[in-house]
């Protein structure tokens, strides 16, 4: 979540009078994340996200994004749904962008997250993947394989600006992922970005599973490969807590089983997510407008993550 779009009280206020949500109260804009415009709204009936969905989101996938929303809560899974204003309309456009007013869910997302955190991640993950079985709309990645080199041209000259040796890693790593992407595993609805910012707990329980603009249809474990590169490393991508592993690889076992093929692809897949997180935030890191309300990640971070699923004597963990 972030802030790139400017919305004033007025506006604000004339947006929620579409909705049987009472009066404005308060809003405050989100400074978290990087994809869209986020701002947590009061009124005199609750509290509320409204989000404007900026230029890295296809206006043409909103559909699928609240479709699949409202059929993962349908089933039961915590995620936040789109409402609908007094026509029936979830969809919405504000301050020229397309927007939604999105339910507010309970919990906070964890810096530091525990065993028994990373372990009700890892089954919130499974259970995602259980419920999205029969949704039966795809959407291709539109962050899958195929578009990183797509990405690495667009940051150009400017990888080695972040890092000198950054260049000569990204362009090694798509020449063996190239080569070597798993073929014939089992595909699915993924969330793509199940971050700990992504899930709000109260405790050890997850209570809402949040952003789902980079879901898609892709390989099943190319999801729990990313979410265990964001979940089992210090933030800086320096430290792997091999504990925290375990606990997110067994909790999404226990609720959906990998069959030897998914297991034995799982270190390329996560060298995968690494790349493709690096390549992301390098190019957020050169693109992002100085006046954005919204904070930079560091594409070194993932780097650090990429070299340690590269180390031959790591990829016994998946097993």
């Amino acid at each position: 979540m972030a802030v790139y779009t400017q919305v004033s009280a007025e506006d604000m206020a004339a947006f929620l009078s579409r909705y049987s949500v009472g009066q404005l109260r308060s809003f405050k804009g989100i400074a978290e994340g990087v994809e869209n415009s986020n701002y947590l709204v009061e009124t005199e009936t609750g509290r509320y996200i409204l989000t404007l969905y900026e230029k890295r989101v296809n206006p043409d996938d909103l559909p699928f994004f609240i479709s699949l929303l409202d059929h993962l809560a349908g089933k039961g899974m915590p995620v936040p749904r789109a409402i609908a204003d007094n026509d029936g309309m979830q969809l919405q456009e504000l301050a020229g962008k397309p927007a939604c007013l999105i339910e507010f869910l309970q919990g906070v997302s964890v810096t530091q997250p525990s065993s028994k955190q990373a372990m009700a991640a890892g089954a919130s993950l499974a259970e995602l993947h259980v419920a999205a079985a029969d949704f039966k709309t795809r959407r291709p990645n539109s962050m899958g394989i195929a578009s990183w080199n797509e990405m690495a041209a667009q940051c150009g000259d400017s990888l080695a600006h972040i890092h000198g040796e950054l260049p000569d890693i990204v362009n090694s790593e798509l020449a063996y992922l190239e080569q070597n992407w798993p073929e014939g595993l089992q595909h699915s609805i993924i969330h793509a970005d199940l971050f700990p910012d992504n899930v709000l707990m109260l405790g050890n329980q997850v209570k809402g599973v949040i952003d789902f603009y980079f879901s898609c249809t892709d390989i099943r474990a190319y999801d729990l490969a990313i979410t265990h590169a964001a979940w089992c490393f210090s933030p800086n991508g320096e430290k792997f807590d091999r504990a925290l592993s375990n606990a997110l690889l067994n909790g999404y076992r226990e609720h959906l089983e990998q069959d030897d093929a998914e297991i034995y692809a799982m270190h390329v897949l996560a060298r995968g997510a690494a790349l493709r997180f690096t390549l992301s935030r390098a190019y957020d890191w050169i693109n992002t407008p100085s006046d954005a309300l919204v904070t930079r990640k560091n594409p070194m971070d993932f780097v650090r993550r990429l070299q340690f699923y590269r180390d031959p004597k790591n990829t016994v963990m998946f097993a």
